[in-house]
């Protein structure tokens, strides 16, 4: 993979202060382990064998629809020291945006997109509530959104944290993730590409350890 795909696609997570990612979209997201340790399995013959941490880190992500319903999985692949995956957000009724275009894959391997255009829309209703403590306020503020694509990342990180740590105390993530907002079919297809191709790459992934 070329500097410029990496620059392109691998985005820090200093998130766009345009977008709320509460919308309906497909991103691509990475997750490395702390230290980048090479601790989710190894590469051998160009073929990845998950350790008993990456298969929990490959089940937990299957898994994420299931605690979110309005997300959808698409490619992923577990490598030595990271998790590349593409997430969907589709619409989701409990959040109250437009967004300024939808990128909505139709099958796993993506054979057509349709773009929709909009308006990007806040709803505000003024009402009268109790001012919370401010310990719940400074919850609040460092709290993602419900929703969200930063509260997708966490509620998955935690899980396979958790179930890692019944046999593995000292088992972390990164604390930043990386992630892309995938605008279109071909962008799509690179990176769906990139992410089947990984395994075989290993050696010249900027992540290789």
């Amino acid at each position: 993979m070329s500097d410029k795909f990496k620059e392109k696609y691998r985005i820090a997570t200093a998130r766009a202060n345009w977008w709320d990612y509460r919308n309906p979209g497909l991103y691509f997201i990475t997750i490395c382990t702390h230290g980048m340790e090479c601790c989710l399995g190894e590469i051998t013959d160009d073929e990845m064998h998950l350790s008993a941490i990456g298969e929990i880190a490959a089940t937990c992500w299957t898994d994420i629809p299931k605690h979110f319903t309005f997300v959808k999985v698409h490619t992923m692949v577990v490598m030595p020291n990271h998790v590349h995956g593409i997430l969907e957000i589709l619409p989701n009724t409990n959040v109250e945006t437009l967004h300024v275009e939808t990128l909505h894959v139709e099958t796993l391997h993506a054979t057509s997109l349709r773009m929709i255009p909009g308006i990007y829309v806040q709803t505000l209703h003024a009402t009268s509530l109790p001012i919370p403590p401010a310990k719940n306020l400074k919850m609040a503020a460092i709290s993602p959104p419900k929703g969200s694509l930063a509260s997708i990342i966490r509620s998955y990180k935690s899980a396979v944290s958790k179930k890692v740590h019944l046999f593995h105390s000292t088992f972390d993530w990164q604390e930043r993730y990386y992630d892309n907002i995938i605008r279109d079919l071909p962008a799509y297809q690179r990176i769906e590409a990139y992410i089947a191709n990984n395994v075989g790459s290993w050696c010249n992934d900027k992540f290789y350890q």
